[in-house]
C-alpha cells in the first residue's frame, strides 16, 4: 500500500477507580463546591492509588486501543508516550508499555511538552510514518498528576486529576483520511508561568497569566490547524481541546464561534485536568460514545507547561 499520510484506526482509555468530589477536597483545604465549579468548572477527578505508576495507566489505554484496533503486538513498531509526571526516568515509560504488551524493538520514547505532549507525540508517529521509518505506532498521553499536587494549595488541588488516553496510528493511501500537518509552537519566553522542578517538586502555575495567554492568544492558532487541514471551523464534528479549565475552553469556543455541540468540555468536568493525557482521554470516550461518525474531522488541540501548543485535526475512526 502507498502511504499517502496517516490515520487513527482505533482509541483506548483508562481512570482510575477512586474518585475525589469537591466536597472532599472542601474537608482536605478552605474551598468549596460553588467556589470551585465557578471558577474552572471540576466536579470531581479521578485519583490514581500510591502504587499505581504512569506506565501502569498508560498500558491499560495501550492495551485498549490495540485491542479495539483488532491488533497484535507485532504489528506495532512505535511507541511514544507523552507525561510530564513519570517519575522513572530511566527506562522510559514507552519501554515500560512495549515490555508489558509484548511489542519488539518498536522505536520507543516519551515526549515532554506536558498538556501539549500528546499532540507533539501524535505529529512525531505521523512523520516517522510518512517517510517510512515506522508503520504503525502506538501513541499515548498518560500522568499522574496528584503525585505532584500541593494538597495544602487551594488554588492547585482542585485543578488536577490522573488518567491516560491512546491511539492507534498506521498509513493511509486516502488523503481524505490523513492527519492533518501539525500547527505546533511554543512561547518560550513563559516558562516559568508553570513549572514542575527540582527543588519544587509540586506543580506551580501563575493561573491569570496562563488563562489570559489562552484565552487572547490560541484563538488564531486552532484557526490555522482548521486551515491547515483544509476545513472551516462549521465543517468541524468535534473540537477536542486540552481539558485545562471549562472557562479557558469556553472563552475559546466563543472566540471562534464554535457551536455547543461541537465543542468537548465534560471531561474536565468529571476528570480533572490530566494534562498530557486530557486530550487523548476525552477523545477515546468520544470515540466510543457514537456520537461522531467515521470519518468526520475532529481537531484535537493541546496547550500548556513551556508554554506550548500543538494541534491537527483527524478523521474519526
Amino acid at each position: 500500500m502507498s502511504v499517502n499520510g496517516t490515520r487513527v484506526v482505533s482509541v483506548g482509555h483508562y481512570q482510575p477507580e477512586k474518585v475525589l468530589t469537591n466536597d472532599d477536597l472542601a474537608k482536605m483545604v478552605d474551598t468549596n463546591d460553588e467556589w470551585i465549579v465557578s471558577r474552572v468548572g471540576i466536579k470531581e477527578r479521578r485519583i490514581a492509588a500510591e502504587d499505581e505508576k504512569v506506565a501502569d495507566m498508560a498500558i491499560h489505554a495501550a492495551r485498549q486501543a490495540l485491542e479495539n484496533a483488532g491488533l497484535q503486538p507485532g504489528d506495532i513498531d512505535m511507541v511514544l508516550v507523552a507525561t510530564v509526571s513519570a517519575k522513572d526516568t530511566c527506562p522510559n515509560t514507552a519501554c515500560r508499555v512495549a515490555d508489558a504488551l509484548g511489542i519488539s524493538t518498536p522505536a520507543a520514547m516519551d515526549v515532554n511538552t506536558a498538556c501539549s505532549g500528546f499532540e507533539y507525540a501524535l505529529a512525531q508517529a505521523d512523520m516517522a510514518i510518512r517517510v517510512g521509518s515506522a508503520t504503525r505506532a502506538l501513541v499515548v498521553g498518560a500522568e499522574k498528576l496528584t503525585a505532584v499536587t500541593d494538597w495544602e494549595d487551594r488554588t492547585s488541588c482542585v485543578l488536577f486529576g490522573d488518567g491516560a488516553g491512546a491511539v492507534v496510528v498506521e498509513g493511509t493511501d486516502d488523503p481524505e483520511l490523513a492527519i492533518s500537518p501539525v500547527v505546533w509552537g511554543s512561547e518560550p519566553s513563559m516558562s516559568d508561568v508553570i513549572r514542575i522542578e527540582e527543588d519544587v517538586p509540586y506543580i506551580k502555575q501563575a493561573g491569570q497569566t496562563v488563562f489570559r495567554w489562552a484565552t487572547t492568544q490560541l484563538a488564531p492558532l486552532i484557526e490555522q490547524v482548521a486551515e491547515r487541514a483544509g476545513v472551516k471551523i462549521d465543517e468541524l464534528a468535534a473540537f477536542v481541546p486540552h481539558q485545562a479549565n471549562l472557562r479557558i475552553i469556553q472563552g475559546i469556543a466563543k472566540r471562534l464561534d464554535f457551536s455547543d455541540d461541537c465543542v468537548i468540555a465534560e471531561d474536565i468536568v468529571y476528570s480533572g485536568n490530566t494534562s498530557a493525557a486530557s486530550v487523548p482521554l476525552a477523545l477515546s470516550k468520544l470515540v466510543q460514545s457514537g456520537k461522531v461518525p467515521s470519518g468526520a474531522p475532529i481537531l484535537l488541540f493541546g496547550f500548556g507547561g513551556g508554554l506550548t501548543y500543538a494541534g491537527q485535526v483527524i478523521r474519526c475512526p
